[in-house]
């Protein structure tokens, strides 16, 4: 058995405030920018539910079996899947396949990019002031 974290999300406790988007791009691109975030925040019935998407991190990741050179593959210490910058051809076809749409190619660092967990520490988690977003620890049998 092995650890596996993952993000999850509590969509009545959005606010919509975007916070936790602007510490997640602040993270990857050392600078503010939330449409460029590693998650995403649906603003829907205008404005009265917010529902933030989040990598769930999947057991049987799409984005890595997809992928024709194997540049995702699962952090062993996290369990989050990584991409490898050094690897990554920018094809995209990680993306297609995501059933959350949380992985793509990045317009400016030309690979793909993906939540992975910030190394066990997540900003978007450490920002969010109401709790939607929370860090979980589950046991993955394997």
């Amino acid at each position: 058995m092995t650890d596996k974290l993952f993000i999850k999300t509590n969509f009545d406790l959005c606010t919509g405030c975007e916070i936790c988007q602007m510490a997640c791009s602040t993270r990857l691109l050392g600078g503010c920018n939330p449409h460029r975030a590693l998650l995403h925040i649906s603003h829907t019935r205008e404005n009265l539910y917010h529902f933030p998407t989040v990598c769930n991190q999947c057991s049987n990741a799409y984005c890595a079996k997809v992928c024709p050179v194997n540049a995702i593959s699962r952090d062993t210490a996290t369990g989050a899947m990584t991409v490898d910058q050094d690897l990554c051809v920018a094809c995209g076809l990680c993306g297609r396949y995501c059933p959350t749409h949380m992985i793509h190619v990045d317009p400016d660092l030309k690979k793909s990019v993906k939540c992975d967990l910030c190394k066990g520490n997540p900003q978007c988690v450490k920002a969010c002031p109401t709790g939607a977003l929370e860090l979980v620890r589950v046991e993955e049998k394997r």
